[in-house]
C-alpha cells in the first residue's frame, strides 16, 4: 500500500513537469509574434471654408464668419450649390449669399487599397459682407483631387480654369507665386494658386488659398479680414496588409548547384524551389522553431522519471 502510494505522486509529478514544459513553448512563440493591423486610410474634400472676421461701424468687437461648403470625410458625398448665412449687425441681420454656383459637389471613398478626395466647382460666385454687389472672386471652373494608393505615390492636382475676377478685376493666375489684387477705396485680395503637398503616404491638394483684407464700408461693415479656401481635397494611403506568406531563402548554396559540378550552376530542371527544399530538409530533420522547447520538455520528463525511480529504490532498500 505504502509503495503505491508513492508511486501516484511520481507519476503526477512527472506528467505535470512535461505538460508544463509543453506548454511553455507555445506561450513562448507566441511572445514574439506581431499582429498587422490594416489601416484603411483616409480622404477628405470641401468646396468652401471662410475664416473671417468682419469689424462692425457701430461696435468695437468683430464677428466671425466661419463657415464650410459640401465639406466632407469619406465615405460621403455633396453637391449643395450655394451657402447663405446671417450676422447680427450686419444688413439688419438679413441673410446674404456668400457662394453661389452652377456646380459644386465634393466627394471622398475609400476602399481597402485606394482613398481619394475630389472637389469641382463651375461658375462660382464669393460674396463677403459689406460688399453686396461685388463679388470677392468669380472662377469658371475650380477642381482639386488628391489619390493616395497602397504601395503607389500619392498623387494631388488642382487646377483653375478659365477667367478669373478678382473685386471686379480680371486677373491672370501664375503658379510661381501669389497674385495681388488691389482696388482703391475697397481693399486688397492675395491669392495663391494651386497648392499641392504630397508624402509618401497623404496629400493634399487646394486650388485656391485667399488671404482678404477689404474695407467696404457699407452695410455696416468697417473690415473685413482673413482666408478663404476654395476647393480642398486631401488623402492618406491604406496600408497594405501583410500576405503573411514565409520568406523565400536567399542562401545561394540551398538547392541551386549541380550535382556533377560542384559551385556551378545546375540546370533549370535540376534546381528545386528553394521553399521547396526548406520544407523538405525540415521533414528530414524534424527541426522546426518549437524544437528547443519540445527538447525541454522530454528533458523535464527523463528528470522527473529518473528522480521518481531513485526514491522508489531508497524506499525499497
Amino acid at each position: 500500500m505504502t509503495r503505491a502510494n508513492f508511486r501516484m505522486p511520481a507519476r503526477r509529478l512527472a506528467a505535470a513537469a512535461t505538460v508544463t514544459a509543453l506548454a511553455a513553448a507555445p506561450a513562448v512563440l507566441g511572445a514574439g509574434a506581431a499582429h498587422a493591423t490594416d489601416d484603411h486610410g483616409r480622404a477628405s474634400a470641401v468646396v468652401l471654408r471662410t475664416g473671417l472676421d468682419v469689424s462692425l461701424l457701430d461696435k468695437t468687437v468683430d464677428v466671425p464668419l466661419t463657415l464650410s461648403l459640401n465639406e466632407v470625410r469619406a465615405p460621403r458625398s455633396a453637391d449643395k450649390t450655394a451657402l447663405s448665412a446671417r450676422l447680427d449687425g450686419v444688413d439688419g441681420g438679413r441673410p446674404f449669399t456668400v457662394l453661389g454656383a452652377d456646380v459644386a459637389s465634393a466627394k471622398a471613398t475609400v476602399t481597402a487599397r485606394r482613398a481619394e478626395g475630389s472637389v469641382r466647382l463651375v461658375h462660382a460666385r464669393l460674396h463677403i459682407p459689406g460688399l453686396p454687389l461685388l463679388s470677392l472672386i468669380e472662377a469658371d471652373t475650380v477642381t482639386a483631387q488628391a489619390v493616395c494608393e497602397a504601395g503607389r505615390k500619392p498623387v494631388a492636382a488642382a487646377n483653375v480654369l478659365g477667367g478669373v475676377t478678382v473685386l471686379g478685376k480680371r486677373v491672370t493666375l501664375t503658379a510661381g507665386g501669389p497674385t495681388e489684387v488691389k482696388v482703391p477705396g475697397v481693399g486688397e485680395v492675395r491669392l495663391d494658386l494651386s497648392q499641392r503637398r504630397t508624402t509618401t503616404r497623404t496629400a493634399a491638394a487646394t486650388a485656391l488659398q485667399l488671404r482678404v483684407s477689404v474695407n467696404p464700408l457699407k452695410l455696416n461693415v468697417a473690415d473685413v479680414e482673413g482666408t478663404v479656401t476654395l476647393a480642398q481635397a486631401t488623402c492618406e494611403s491604406p496600408t497594405a496588409a501583410s500576405s503573411g506568406d514565409p520568406v523565400p531563402s536567399h542562401d545561394p548554396a540551398a538547392g541551386t548547384t549541380s550535382k556533377d559540378a560542384p559551385g556551378k550552376a545546375a540546370p533549370a530542371s535540376d534546381v528545386q524551389p528553394q521553399g521547396g527544399a526548406s520544407k523538405s530538409n525540415l521533414a528530414e530533420t524534424g527541426g522546426s522553431s518549437a524544437t528547443p522547447y519540445l527538447a525541454g520538455g522530454a528533458l523535464a520528463l527523463v528528470l522527473a522519471g529518473g528522480g521518481a525511480v531513485a526514491l522508489a529504490r531508497r524506499r525499497r532498500s
